[in-house]
């Protein structure tokens, strides 16, 4: 039986891997990081992956354009990744997988751009879209007024996705803008390096202030680590390199975004999503 499962056309990968690839209209070549050899990937590439890993939700592919770039070169980014999403259904409407497509909606900080780019994406009747090209190093300022202007011209009545965001703060703020969910990896990431996620806001857990600490990482947190080791245990295992310290941290902090989540939806279904956010924030900015 599968499970629910979401991946990523690679267009990020590609964008992470600047120094090594080759934009053209058919697709893109780079070179492995590993051994050097050169490897080609074009939207009917990107589809055929996608639908061999059964992914509930696959994305069109698209390219992440960097942070800073000119105008021009975002307007025939925008309009070569329009290109390659028509590629994207057509031949994902051909492999016949009744898989989930969402397209990606790309621009840069330019609202003019988004927008429009916004529009004619909507008039495919996709299955959901996609907001890229964001948290990619622009001030935050920038991706939030993004959002707000963009997600209008997106259908209301089709999930609205924000790729790769963010912290807390982002969350809420995105979803006050119209966003339905997210990816990203801060949990994980930031879990391994000992930075954890509390109600009352990030901590360092190797700092020193903890050595002697046997209290919970969060004392109002549910989660197994939170149930079972103290803080000063965890500060321990990071100090003395242990792994187990890697997997108690990413549970803590997994459980706190699921956590967040569900606290969200519940506070819409109540219609009080705005003073749920205010007042989270309030408290996880006090520090």
């Amino acid at each position: 039986m599968k499970s629910n499962r979401h991946t990523d056309s690679g267009g990020f990968q590609v964008f992470s891997l600047s120094a090594m690839r080759k934009i053209k209209e058919e697709g893109v070549y780079f070179s492995s990081h590993i051994d050097g050899k050169k490897i080609f990937m074009g939207p009917e590439e990107s589809m055929e992956i996608q639908a061999k890993l059964w992914a509930t939700i696959v994305m069109a592919f698209d390219e992440c354009a960097p942070y800073p770039a000119t105008r021009e070169y975002m307007v025939d980014s925008v309009n070569r990744t329009t290109r390659w999403l028509v590629r994207s259904k057509n031949h994902l409407d051909k492999l016949n997988s009744k898989q989930i497509l969402f397209g990606i909606n790309q621009g840069g900080v330019f609202k003019d751009i988004r927008i429009e780019h916004a529009k004619k994406i909507s008039e495919l009747d996709l299955d959901g879209y996609a907001l890229g090209g964001l948290a990619v190093g622009e001030p935050i300022e920038n991706m939030y007024e993004i959002l707000e202007n963009t997600v209008p011209f997106l259908p209301k009545n089709k999930p609205t996705y924000l790729m790769g965001v963010g912290t807390p703060e982002n969350i809420l703020e995105s979803v006050s803008r119209g966003i339905d969910f997210f990816d990203c990896v801060l949990p994980a990431r930031n879990g391994r390096h000992g930075h954890l996620f509390t109600l009352d806001g990030k901590i360092n857990i190797t700092n020193k202030q903890f050595e002697k600490d046997n209290n919970p990482i969060d004392v109002s947190c549910e989660c197994s680590t939170c149930k079972n080791h103290s803080r000063a245990y965890l500060r321990h295992l990071f100090k003395s390199k242990e792994l187990l310290a890697l997997r108690l941290a990413v549970i803590h902090n997994l459980f706190f975004y699921n956590k967040l989540m569900a606290d969200i939806r519940a506070s819409i279904e109540n219609g009080r999503f705005t003073e749920y956010k205010n007042g989270f924030l309030m408290r996880y900015s006090s520090k």
